[in-house]
């Protein structure tokens, strides 16, 4: 695909993929198209950088929707302010309501639930392969795990990574033996385990029968984290597409306690968030793990141990993932160039994502002051009518119970009663000034 010179458009799940191949990331969110000139790393950087500045600008346009309701709830009864109050509803009507994507599913932190603490060493594998008729996969297999350690199974499609894993789990019979150590509770993930879900319970059934303890409270939350949201949960299984009985099997894994993990491609259905949590909860998992992964990405720094299935045998490698592939291609003499970087370069020219203003930096700078200036004068003004209009609501008391048979006193209260009642138009003109400029500027 680098090397091709037409146009290519691309959905993968595989994040180290996207980064060698892509120069401009689409995403569709909320029924819109956001476009961004990155491959998928940059993108996420600018895409959390994005929703952050959205987050900011809808807190204070909730603030601006609530403040102009107010001023409505406050002008619109009065007879020569309703025209006023009319114009701010119009304009609330006309506002577009700032909407910012939940990412709770890259936040989760989720765990496997570790039921108790094996022995020692965990599985003995002696003179252990698998023969099918003329076809030998792996033969004289002589390994002990220890407790801890965390194993990726890679090999070329075709070689028995499948198959190393059901004699493993004794689901197959095969030359040798298979022996646990003590204590192991093993949890396996087979790549049909969807198939055997019961398709007569519901999404949240399948997953409620299988938890245990106080993790039961969180089962909706953990449910989205593998895009079961809402009504979704009510599902039954019989209706689920493939992948998502795939995610649900996932799911019914996470909430089995065990100190043993099993998993032979565990990511093919899952979305790059989803993969991310199903990541961070393998890294904090105190057991043990063999895993079966074609992700690059996903696999490193998730393993200390590498099981390769090579002209029958079974070899065992103690580099990253990255440093084995690397090893491997130059190994079988692979050109220098065709190795995949696991950096992605940063893209020569970057573009704005956002539409460029017709005025000059000088004149936004300006704007902006002018916009502090009148916010400034709208409070102030919003402050000094609340307590004329609390001043003259006392003095209105007085004036009603007034004896006007003292005319000095009188005089001297209607006088203060006037002053107050004209200081109030005056500070009701500059709110009102003050205001309208505001809304031409933001309009």
């Amino acid at each position: 695909m680098q090397k091709f010179d037409g146009a290519v458009v691309v959905i993968s799940h595989d994040r180290l993929f996207l980064d060698n191949v892509t120069k401009r990331t689409l995403e569709i969110s909320q029924g819109r198209l956001l476009d961004f000139p990155f491959s998928y790393s940059r993108y996420k950087l600018a895409r959390a950088e994005e929703i952050e500045r959205l987050e900011g600008a809808k807190k204070q346009q909730e603030k601006d929707i609530k403040h102009t309701e107010e001023l409505i709830n406050k002008f619109r009864a009065k007879k020569n302010k309703a025209a006023f109050a009319q114009s701010l509803i119009k304009k609330l009507d006309k506002t577009e309501i700032i909407q910012v994507d939940n990412d709770s599913v890259a936040k989760m932190k989720i765990a496997f639930p570790l039921s108790h603490q094996p022995g020692k060493w965990v599985l003995e594998m002696t003179d252990m392969g698998k023969t099918y008729g003329d076809k030998t996969l792996f033969e004289n297999i002589n390994l002990t795990v220890g407790r801890g350690e965390k194993i990726a199974l890679l090999g070329a499609n075709g070689v028995g990574k499948s198959t190393l894993l059901k004699r493993i789990m004794n689901s197959i019979d095969g030359e040798g033996k298979v022996e646990y150590g003590h204590n192991v509770n093993i949890s396996y993930f087979a790549q049909d385990q969807a198939e055997i879900l019961d398709k007569t319970k519901t999404i949240y059934e399948t997953v409620d029968e299988t938890a245990k303890g106080a993790i039961r409270n969180s089962l909706r939350s953990i449910l989205g984290a593998f895009l079961f949201t809402g009504e979704d949960v009510d599902k039954k299984v019989s209706v689920l597409s493939g992948g998502e009985r795939t995610r649900l099997a996932l799911c019914q894994l996470l909430l089995s306690p065990s100190n043993f993990l099993i998993l032979d491609e565990p990511t093919n259905h899952l979305d790059l968030q989803s993969k991310e949590v199903l990541k961070d909860a393998l890294i904090n998992y105190e057991g043990t793990f063999v895993i079966v992964s074609h992700d690059r990405e996903f696999l490193e720094g998730l393993t200390n141990r590498i099981w390769d299935i090579e002209d029958k045998a079974l070899k065992i490698h103690h580099f990253s993932v990255q440093e084995f592939l690397q090893r491997k291609l130059a190994g079988q003499d692979a050109p220098k160039k065709e190795t995949v970087s696991l950096k992605t370069e940063a893209p020569k020219k970057v573009q704005k994502m956002e539409s460029v203003s017709n005025l000059s930096y000088e004149e936004q700078k300006e704007q902006k002051r002018r916009k502090n200036q009148l916010s400034n004068r709208i409070k102030k003004a919003e402050e000094s009518i609340e307590d004329l209009e609390k001043a003259i609501h006392l003095l209105q008391q007085e004036v009603e119970k007034m004896d006007y048979s003292d005319e000095e006193k009188a005089a001297a209260l209607l006088e203060k009663f006037a002053n107050k009642k004209s200081d109030l138009d005056k500070e009701m003109e500059n709110w009102e000034g003050a205001t309208e400029e505001l809304l031409a500027i933001e309009d």
